[in-house]
């Protein structure tokens, strides 16, 4: 089996480009690798086939974020078509109409209808409601875990006079210059023989239908300003600039065409004493001079509250331990595990001293156990050594 290539790669354009650059390559290559301009060529089929699947993830906002940050792992489930190759002359032709504009070729290029199919068989338009931005703050605890929040978002809602139809009296009419197709056809002669293309009715926009009588209310849309409360889900182990993806919770469409999404930014809320490495967390330890030589026990936090280590005698400025299990999870199973708390210990010296503390550190200064002995000297070394390899 060959080795997926990068999805900007098969496109040809750069981590940066636009939609519109995005949606110009994809275009470019499906004519190049058509099944018309290219009968029985197995290559272009795959190709044709590899830039499909590329376009189909780079086109969706949450598709391409979650291949940025994982790469193929992250599609799984997700994304492409699973693979791609999988998929059936059809199938991509019916979920890229847009491209082509629903033209069809015939007959110059072998006879294959390839370009027809992207107008998935003439079918009639079908509103889609504009999609939503939104903000929203979550705190390491409800990362850890995952949390609903609920929001009055304005948005554009369904008229509640004519249930999204825009009629006022819920009737419509065939439209006369389509017959109700929602599509007209044009014939044209091209360089590459006999061409016909499928364009929107403009008198319906498409619907098939048109209203005489439309609802005082809405103009005739089927939508209206107002305000409802939305639940947002935010799974657990979201970061920073992460964008959650909430299907049909966005504007209505009009005459009760499929609702737009919200697009979820999240923005992370700093603890007060944890850092955030990925899925692990961070905690600095500040020791005393006598719990580091004595050794003892300290409170350090997590995500659930203060838990007691055991502080080992001798412990030395540097140390890392770590609390298996107190980090973070994964986003939705992308990965394995949940990450760790790691606890670097630092040790307070004292700036001011009282008169019997300093009689009490002079009497062990020439004590050999408070000075630094050969191994510890070459322990120091190493350590310093490796901060520049």
């Amino acid at each position: 089996m060959a080795e997926k290539r990068d999805y900007y790669e098969v496109l040809g354009v750069s981590k940066t480009a636009s939609d519109a650059e995005i949606k110009a390559a994809y275009k470019k290559m499906a004519i190049k690798y058509h099944p018309d301009r290219n009968p029985g060529n197995k290559e272009a089929e795959e190709k044709f086939k590899e830039a499909a699947e590329a376009y189909d993830v780079l086109r969706d906002p949450e598709k391409r974020q979650r291949y940025d940050q994982f790469g193929f792992a992250g599609m799984n489930g997700q994304g492409g078509f699973g693979g791609g190759a999988s998929m059936s002359m059809d199938d991509i032709f019916s979920m890229f109409g847009d491209i082509f504009g629903g033209g069809s070729f015939g007959g110059g290029f072998g006879g294959f209808s390839g370009f027809g199919g992207f107008g998935g068989g003439g079918g009639k338009h079908v509103e889609k409601g504009a999609d939503l931005r939104l903000k929203v703050r979550v705190n390491l605890k409800e990362v850890a875990s995952g949390v609903t929040k609920k929001f009055k978002i304005n948005k554009y809602v369904t008229c509640p006079h004519c249930q999204g139809s825009g009629s006022e009296d819920g009737k419509k009419e065939t439209c006369s210059k389509c017959k109700g197709s929602g599509v007209t056809y044009r014939n044209v002669n091209t360089m590459f023989g006999h061409m016909q293309t499928q364009t929107q009715c403009d008198a319906c926009g498409g619907t098939g239908s048109v209203i005489r009588n439309k609802c005082k209310h809405c103009a005739g849309t089927g939508i209206v300003k107002g305000e409802e409360i939305v639940e947002i889900k935010i799974p657990a182990g979201v970061q920073e600039g992460m964008v959650v993806n909430e299907k049909g919770k966005g504007n209505a469409a009009r005459w009760n065409g499929v609702p737009g999404d919200i697009h979820v930014y999240i923005e992370e809320e700093p603890h007060p004493e944890l850092l955030r490495d990925g899925q692990n967390l961070q905690y600095q330890l500040l020791l005393d001079v006598p719990t580091a030589i004595l050794g003892g026990s300290a409170e350090v936090p997590t995500i659930d509250g203060k838990v007691k280590i055991k502080i080992e005698p001798g412990t030395q400025p540097g140390k890392t331990m770590r609390l298996r299990g107190k980090g973070l999870p994964v986003v939705q199973g992308y990965g394995y595990g949940t990450g760790d708390l790691i606890v670097q210990i630092g040790v307070y010296i004292p700036e001011n001293l009282s008169r019997e503390e300093k009689e009490a550190f002079e009497k062990l200064r020439t004590s050999e156990n408070m000075k630094p002995g050969a191994t510890a000297k070459s322990n120091f070394f190493n350590k310093f050594k490796k901060m520049f390899e």
